[in-house]
């Protein structure tokens, strides 16, 4: 989990970061991605408090002081704040007191049937406080590394896990069951687990989540997914061919790719224009050909959300800066083969990468 240092630091580094300073001596923030950056605020997704959160008042000294309401799960017992309000919603014996946000926002300022709230989208200082927290979100802190690394060390045992059970005869929804349960096994605790468990024939399917279509000897089948832990989620990828060695024209596809994520490897560090990572990747198929069938990004940044900047793409006029986390994925869809993505994510330094994720990429599964 994200600590108390790492949480106060954020918090501090914010109002250095706000420009203009906001006319009132703290913030009020609701938006869940903030409240889970700056606080640790994580509503556990499997409770009944799931979509429901609180609002964090924050003190130009960094101090924090959340509220939120009687019904939440034990996940928010984790935040790191100096204050904190319950707010009594529901007890089991009385009615609700009414919609849980508005509640919670009463209790806010009492004072007030309008309570402002600086990350909301309307409000007039909405776009200087998202735009600070977006711009410092992209140098990922050390705990916020171990996090991402608490989530790649389970979606590697997700992957691991197809890699020895896949085969024909399985549906995409048997094989996203396989690896659900290797992850949570892996975390320790239950957590999400979403992505692509998709076979791919060609560029008329990329992707997308497990049905429950049948897997045949040869399909290309692409296990593109991401588990989620307080929040933070890695992002990585292999494609597996089903029951059988890979054919002349599916192994070109995977020899491909992996130069071209090496091509995009030798581009990262501190400094570098996303443009040229994204040059370099689709540059390996352009010369063999190939380029009309890569028809996506080749990769993008990763944390909170997904995706999330930086973005390597065709248009891309970000620079890569030495603490972004990001994912490189290069793929191929050919008709009358089928799809392929294989990904890897990376934190960027100064010189160079820390590659962060350690799963088997090949095509041949048990």
């Amino acid at each position: 989990m994200l600590t108390a240092e790492g949480c106060r630091r954020r918090r501090e580094r914010l109002w250095d970061r706000l420009d203009p300073k906001p006319d009132s001596d703290h913030l009020r923030l609701a938006d869940p991605i903030h409240l889970m950056y700056l606080a640790n605020f994580h509503v556990d997704p499997f409770s009944l408090g799931a979509g429901f959160g609180g609002v964090l008042l924050l003190r130009r000294d960094g101090q924090a002081k959340l509220l939120h309401d009687d019904r939440l799960p034990e996940s928010v017992a984790l935040a790191h704040v100096e204050e904190r309000v319950v707010v009594p919603w529901y007890d089991g014996q009385s009615p609700g007191r009414g919609p849980r946000q508005l509640a919670l926002l009463k209790e806010v300022n009492p004072a007030h049937s309008g309570v402002r709230v600086h990350d909301r989208p309307g409000d007039p200082y909405a776009a200087v406080v998202i735009g600070a927290v977006a711009a410092m979100r992209r140098r990922k802190d050390s705990d916020e590394i171990d996090l991402l690394k608490c989530c790649m060390r389970a979606g590697e045992a997700g992957h691991k896990r197809a890699l020895a059970v896949v085969k024909p005869g399985m549906t995409e929804l048997d094989v996203y069951c396989e690896v659900n349960s290797a992850c949570i096994q892996a975390a320790g605790c239950h957590v999400i687990v979403y992505g692509d468990f998709a076979v791919s024939p060609g560029p008329e399917r990329r992707g997308g989540p497990p049905t429950s279509r049948v897997l045949q000897a040869g399909d290309m089948l692409i296990l593109d997914f991401s588990v989620v832990i307080a929040g933070y989620r890695g992002d990585f990828t292999n494609t597996l061919v089903v029951g059988r060695e890979p054919n002349a024209d599916q192994q070109r596809l995977y020899d491909l790719c992996v130069q071209a994520m090496a091509a995009g490897e030798k581009e990262l560090h501190g400094g570098a224009e996303c443009s040229a990572v994204y040059g370099a990747v689709r540059g390996v198929f352009e010369k063999e050909g190939m380029a009309e069938h890569f028809p996506g990004h080749a990769g993008h940044g990763l944390g909170l959300t997904h995706p999330e900047a930086p973005y390597f793409v065709r248009h891309a006029d970000e620079t890569l800066l030495a603490g972004d986390v990001v994912a490189l994925e290069p793929g191929l869809y050919v008709p009358g083969i089928g799809g392929i993505r294989i990904e890897h994510n990376y934190l960027v330094t100064e010189q160079g990468y820390e590659r962060l994720s350690n799963h088997i990429i090949s095509l041949k599964g048990n």
